[in-house]
């Protein structure tokens, strides 16, 4: 589902995601319960003359939370796979929070 996901962004955006992992968890950090997803890196937006050697940045989904989720909103677990990566996508590109949830992704 993933990988659907990340095929159905616009290929502009798929081809800047360079240097990132994709990985599904099953559980999300014991101190947030209820998180989808994660970015972990430096956004692009924040990347300067000296980003190169580094470790790939990381987008991470959690399946018992993403589950949980589909459930309790009646969506297919697809649609809340596909946002969640469009949301952790969005970080990586400088996309903060605030911006996201202005444009209607909440």
């Amino acid at each position: 589902m993933v990988d659907e996901a990340l095929d159905l962004l616009p290929d502009w955006i798929a081809e800047r995601l360079d240097n990132v992992a994709v990985i599904v968890e099953d559980e999300p950090p014991a101190g947030d319960p209820n998180l989808l997803g994660l970015y972990e890196g430096i956004p692009l937006t924040e990347r300067g003359q000296d980003y190169f050697g580094v470790l790939p940045d990381r987008i991470r989904l959690f399946r018992t939370t993403i589950e949980t989720e589909a459930a309790a909103t009646g969506d297919d677990v697809r649609d809340v796979v596909a946002d969640t990566v469009v949301h952790e996508v969005a970080h990586f590109f400088g996309i903060s929070d605030e911006r996201l949830h202005e444009l209607g992704w909440d």
